[in-house]
């Protein structure tokens, strides 16, 4: 199997995981130039744009630990552009998450990094 049909796989049990912990998911894999965000959703409040990150093993490091900078700051470009798209107000609060997967424990850090310009 491919890592993008794992990948996939990953974000569905996610999506999942999100949705029976009380968030309410309205997009999955949101794409422009920028990137991709893999899971949008709104929960307590925030509109919470969320990453999904899988390791079979810690031999890469913990699966948080690959949302480098760089990709939190192309997560926020592509944010930026799903709220210009959608009119969603600068007055709705935002939250960027992190679902992290290691082997079967599924660990989900809420505000795991802040918006960057």
């Amino acid at each position: 199997m491919n890592q993008r049909k794992v990948g996939s796989q990953y974000e569905i049990l996610a999506a999942e995981y999100l949705t029976e912990n009380g968030m309410k998911v309205v997009e999955t894999n949101f794409r422009n130039r920028q990137g991709e965000i893999d899971i949008i959703g709104y929960h307590k409040g925030y509109l919470v744009f969320t990453e999904v990150k899988y390791r079979k093993t810690q031999v890469a490091g913990h699966p948080v630990e690959a949302v480098t900078w760089a990709k939190q700051k192309k997560r926020c470009m592509v944010a930026d552009f799903y709220r210009y798209r959608h009119r969603i107000s600068d007055q709705m609060p935002i939250r960027y998450d992190v679902i992290a997967i290691l082997k079967d424990n599924i660990e989900w850090y809420q505000n795991a990094f802040y918006h960057q310009s």
